[in-house]
């Protein structure tokens, strides 16, 4: 592996530690749990809210939640602005990196739905 940073936090968008130059590598050290594509999903169907994030059928917990929203901030792909002071609230919404994911989704969306029948498409995920 080769290190970015002394320990293992995120800095300027890069994950702390890499495994090689392959771009699939690179690919799953930001999006290899089983949580932040999802977490993807719902802000491009248009959650915005910690609440409405939290809500999905999919049931993560608070501290994956709020793990992996930092985690795509400091990737670039999700920015939050706050919409509430005492106590602080945040919405989130895509950046244009994080929007450029659309096309992967529908493309991840169109192989479940040739290869697993039933599963449920999301018009909003489509490529635009």
């Amino acid at each position: 592996m080769k290190q970015v940073m002394k320990d293992d936090k995120m800095a300027e968008g890069k994950v702390a530690f890499e495994r090689s130059c392959c771009p699939i590598t690179h690919a799953l050290d930001i999006f290899g749990d089983k949580w932040t594509l999802l977490i993807v999903r719902d802000l491009i169907l248009g959650k915005s809210r910690y609440l409405e994030l939290i809500s999905s059928a999919e049931k993560i917990a608070s501290n994956i939640l709020a793990d992996r929203l930092k985690k795509l901030e400091a990737t670039g792909l999700i920015t939050r602005r706050a919409y509430q002071q005492k106590p602080v609230r945040y919405e989130y919404s895509l950046t244009e990196k994080g929007e450029s994911l659309r096309p992967v989704l529908a493309a991840i969306i169109s192989w479940s739905q040739q290869h697993h029948p039933g599963t449920q498409i999301f018009p909003a995920v489509e490529p635009r």
